[in-house]
Formats: structure tokens, sequence, C-alpha cells
């Protein structure tokens, strides 16, 4: 059975679409002192993450789901994965399909397993919005292995496939989203958003994902790299100890280096303290019709660069070595 899960841990979720608007008083300016760390550097933190190898991996669905965002309801025990890895975000519920697929042509050498997520119902069960609503799941890192201060360098990766355009939401816009839930002053929760789009180029039409940053010091935000479906993205975030989120792509499945970073934010005016989970949005029109693009994730992970090898072990169960190691 999955750890148990606190109704604080389960009460983590995101902010709505359109929040990155909301414009907050700016922390004090300066320069800053640390550079982006490059995300995958360091010790990978023991019990966390997840490559989605395990044949029997299963996630079990708790419905009706939370929709508190809409409705202030938060419908426990919430929704969780049979390895105690994931978990419903109890702000705004849990997507409809959540399990382990083969892993699509071009992926990481080895891997047999990924992870689809995909919603229909994303607004409130039994309800229609006919707005663009999402749905969350979360890693529960909580749970398993607490929170952690930004002064270990907290930095997470993972690989995103984009699926074929047959399988696209009839729509443009946002559709999916990868994120991390921090503190400063209060919660907040930057991330990497992937919207859809339809183009004309050369007179035909085009579909492309566009990565758009949340956020930059003001709030607001920036569009990004774009992406080709049927092709994997390599996806990563990092946190410094000033309290700054790095942000990094790059197409394909090859690790991250500093050429990737896009972009390096105080975020809303923000400096966070502490770093509490990694999660994923998955973005549909609320009209009862309109299923998601469905999105494969594979080797969801999370480091810690710079923690004292005293007060933190790896994946795997070994104490962290004195001198911190580097998947680069």
């Amino acid at each position: 059975m999955p750890p148990s899960i606190s109704r604080r841990q389960f009460s983590l979720a995101t902010v709505a679409l359109g929040s990155s608007l909301l414009i907050r008083p700016a922390a004090g300016q300066g320069a800053r002192k640390y550079a982006p760390v490059i995300p995958g550097t360091g010790i990978r933190v023991a019990r966390t993450g997840d490559d989605f190898e395990l044949e029997d991996w299963t996630y079990y669905p708790q419905h009706p789901k939370s929709s508190w965002n809409i409705d202030e309801n938060v419908r426990e025990p919430g929704s969780s994965s049979k390895n105690g890895m994931w978990a419903e975000g109890a702000k705004r519920g849990t997507p409809d399909v959540v399990r382990r697929v083969a892993t699509p042509p071009g992926g990481i050498d080895g891997s047999k397993g990924s992870m689809l997520i995909q919603t229909l119902h994303s607004g409130i069960p039994g309800t229609l919005t006919h707005e663009p609503q999402q749905d969350d799941l979360l890693h529960n890192n909580q749970a398993t292995a607490g929170t952690i201060p930004v002064s270990w360098s907290p930095n997470v990766v993972c690989r995103v496939y984009v699926p074929p355009t047959q399988h696209w939401e009839k729509r443009n816009g946002a559709t999916f989203g990868y994120r991390t839930g921090l503190i400063a002053n209060e919660e907040y929760w930057p991330g990497i958003f992937l919207h859809m789009e339809r183009v004309q180029k050369d007179g035909k039409l085009i579909h492309q994902v566009r990565a758009w940053i949340r956020a930059d010091n003001g709030g607001r935000d920036l569009p990004s790299l774009t992406f080709e479906p049927e092709t994997w993205i390599t996806m990563g975030m990092s946190h410094t100890p000033d309290g700054a989120v790095h942000f990094f792509l790059r197409p394909g499945i090859d690790d991250l280096t500093k050429e990737d970073c896009v972009g390096s934010y105080w975020c809303y005016g923000y400096r966070a303290h502490t770093f509490q989970t990694f999660f994923f949005n998955v973005i549909n029109n609320d009209d009862g019709r309109s299923v998601s693009t469905p999105w494969i994730v594979d080797d969801a992970f999370l480091f810690a660069a710079s923690a004292p090898a005293s007060k933190i072990r790896m994946a795997g169960g070994s104490p962290a070595p004195a001198q911190q190691s580097t998947t680069r």
C-alpha cells in the first residue's frame, strides 16, 4: 500500500491558469550570487522519482475528484499510485487517466515503461463549466522524503513525449504543465507550460507546441522554444539558495547542459526558501466531449545538488557521498 498522505500534503495543488497575470510586489533586486544549477545535478534523493519500469505500476483513482478551485470542495481520500510516488492534487483533482504505457519510439535507451496522463472531466464532478480547466498529479515526495530547503539546490528533470497530432484536443492553447511547489512568504507554483499551436507557414498548416515559462520577476508568462509532434522534450527546473528558479528545455532525450537554460527568475518577485514538490497538469475544455491531449512522461526525478552529505540519502538507500556526484 502507498504511504499515508496527510491532509496538508494532499491539499497542495496549483494556481489558476491566469494567475501569472497577477503582479505581486517584487523582492529586492540585485546581482544573483548563484549560477543556474543544471537539472539532474547532484544526489538523486531517496524515495523520490519514478522511471515507470515496474510492470505492476498502478494508479488507484478515487472518484469523485476534488474541485476546490471551483466549488471549494475537497473530496478525500484522494487518488494515489501503488508505489506511493503520485497523488491527486486536492485543489483541482486527479486526471481521469493515469496509467503506465509502453515508452514511445525515440525514448530513453532501455526504457520500457512511461506514464500517460489525460483527462475529460476537469471541472466539478457531474457539472460542466464549458471553460478550460485542469487537473493535477503531484509527486508525493512530501510523504516519502519531506520538503527540502532551497539551500540544498533541489532540481528536477523529466522527459516528455509530444503525441501525434491526431490525438490532440481540437483547440489551441495550454495543454500540459510541469511545475514545482515552493514556499516564500506564501506558496507559489512556477513551471513550464506547453501550448498547442496550429499555424500557417508557406501555405501549410503546421502543428507545434510552444513552451511558456511561468513566470518572470513580475509574474508574466514568457514564450519560449517550439517542438514538433512525435518528438521528445527534456525539461528541467532548478532552485538555488538565492531563491531563484532556473528553467531548462531541449529537444530530444539528451541530458541538459548550461546552454539549455531558457530563463532564470525570482518568479512573481518571490525568493523561495523551501521546495515542496513537483507536479504535472493536464488541461482541456470542460465540455464533456473534449478529451485532453494525452501526455506521456518518463524518468521524472528529484536531485539535490548542494545538500550536506549527513542530511540526505541517495536513491537506493546509500548515504550520500561527501563529494556530490553529478549526472553531467
